[in-house]
């Protein structure tokens, strides 16, 4: 009973001392700084920590030595795909993984060798089209003042490289597509920044004066004189965008290169016997070779345990077509997306996915585990956080999408995962990740599934539903680059 008296009156005492040192105002004081500081001991083990990480990263002093074993690179179900792409300094990994989806189909339907249609043509006219939604974006908005939510994000955000499936249904629908030889890589389309830098600096300036000539024929007038100055200033703004976006086809074409509209191509099989040589414009290539409705055929599924579940979403900006369609999805929870997956690669179909690709992924073996580093022994705190708490403390997001292409199935249930991915054929797993599928279940967020693989329930909900919608900087929606 002693004992007991005497460590409740330490226990007081200790966090009597620690209430002591508190700055009422908030901040760090001297009396706390100390108390704080007792959480460094300095003792021969921590000498040890700071003297291995003077010479070493965090993630290779966490790398998780009883986690040795490489895993195993048997899949009971695989899409064949042929070769391995490479987005090279560039944030489009989302066109390569809607390319490398339709690629592998194109392959296994007409039994061709390595094949690549052509990034670079559709990234011209993704870059121009996304100019447009910008500037349209800021003549929509042109009666809202500059510090208005919506209007700071879209001069927050002019233009990127990265994006998501409907820039590739709503593009390659609008444009089509041309082979990789018919308008190859450029050392800009490879290397994106520079170019990105200067487009988007040139339409933020374009923005403000289409805003400008807006406040000047409109000014302080009120009710239908301002009504009628706005009916009268439209058709000279839009006449100005037509004007930047010829400026902006300029860059592009210096950088990329200017778009075919009509081409002779040969085809040859896997033998390398010609199948074909014929003119084609980008549309009736895409007709003959591919020919699938790709803004009509296809699902986009969510795992989002932040919102609920069984619900259809719709990202507002989330296109990059003006006249294209906003991001649509269904949240679902994510066995239900897994059976679904499944059912896609039994049938050799390859799938759009994506998720948080930097999270315990061992780029060396190409494999993402959750036993691939231990951070909290190495650093000495505990990591607690689930999924939607990451989510919503910003801790984690869909970062990257790849194509999803096998699972292993072993007692009826999925124990792994492999995507192609697009960071060349030397990179990771013969240019794949292989994911265990505890850490599908942690950081896989998106995936476009063909209809004809999605349960009747589902197609319903996506009908009947009508989508909530959320707004462009929600933080779980930016690009995939």
């Amino acid at each position: 009973m002693k004992r007991l008296f005497l460590l409740l009156i330490f226990g007081i005492c200790m966090s009597g001392s620690v209430l002591n040192a508190q700055d009422p105002k908030g901040g760090i004081s001297p009396e706390l700084l100390q108390t704080i500081s007792k959480g460094y001991k300095g003792d021969p083990a921590d000498k040890a920590l700071r003297n291995a990480l003077n010479a070493a990263s965090i993630p290779v002093l966490a790398a998780n030595a009883d986690n040795i074993a490489m895993i195993d690179t048997h899949f009971s179900d695989e899409v064949k795909t042929v070769g391995r792409t490479d987005q090279m300094s560039s944030g489009r990994c989302w066109l390569f993984t809607g390319l490398n989806v339709l690629r592998s189909k194109m392959i296994a339907t007409h039994n061709l060798g390595a094949f690549t249609f052509s990034q670079n043509y559709i990234f011209f006219y993704d870059q121009l089209e996304k100019a447009n939604l910008f500037l349209q974006g800021i003549i929509d908005t042109r009666a809202l003042p500059f510090d208005d939510r919506e209007v700071d994000w879209l001069f927050a955000h002019p233009i990127g490289d990265g994006g998501q499936f409907t820039g590739v249904s709503n593009l390659v629908t609008k444009y089509g597509l041309v082979p990789s030889e018919v308008m190859p890589e450029t050392l800009c389309a490879n290397n994106t920044s520079a170019m990105r830098t200067q487009v988007a600096t040139k339409l933020r300036e374009d923005g403000l004066r289409l805003r400008d000539a807006y406040s000047a024929a409109v000014g302080d007038k009120k009710g239908r004189k301002a009504e009628q100055a706005d009916a009268a200033v439209l058709p000279k703004l839009q006449q100005m965008k037509v004007g930047y976006l010829q400026e902006i086809y300029h860059i592009l074409a210096l950088c990329l290169g200017v778009p075919p509209t009509e081409f002779e191509w040969t085809c040859y099989d896997k033998k390398g016997n010609v199948i074909s040589t014929e003119s084609y414009t980008p549309k009736s290539f895409y007709d003959k070779w591919v020919g699938a409705d790709l803004e009509g055929s296809y699902v986009m599924l969510m795992n989002d345990p932040t919102r609920e579940y069984y619900k259809v979403y719709e990202i507002a900006y989330d296109r990059h077509v003006y006249d294209g369609e906003n991001w649509l999805y269904l949240n679902l929870p994510v066995e239900d997306i897994k059976q679904m997956a499944i059912a896609s690669i039994k049938d050799q179909t390859a799938m759009y996915f994506s998720c948080d690709v930097g999270k315990f992924l061992n780029r060396k073996s190409g494999v993402a585990d959750l036993a691939n580093f231990d951070y909290g022994s190495l650093l000495g705190v505990s990591f607690g956080m689930d999924k939607k708490e990451r989510i919503l403390t910003h801790a984690s997001g869909s970062s990257h999408a790849m194509t999803l292409i096998a699972v292993d199935i072993k007692d009826g249930k999925p124990v792994k995962w492999m995507v192609e991915n697009s960071w060349g054929e030397k990179s990771g797993y013969k240019g794949s990740i292989i994911m265990t599928d505890e850490w599908f279940d942690e950081y896989m967020f998106r995936l476009v599934v063909d209809k004809k693989y999605v349960p009747a329930r589902f197609l319903n909900l996506l009908e009947s539903e009508k989508p909530i919608l959320l707004p462009a900087w929600d933080p779980m929606f930016q690009p995939e680059e």
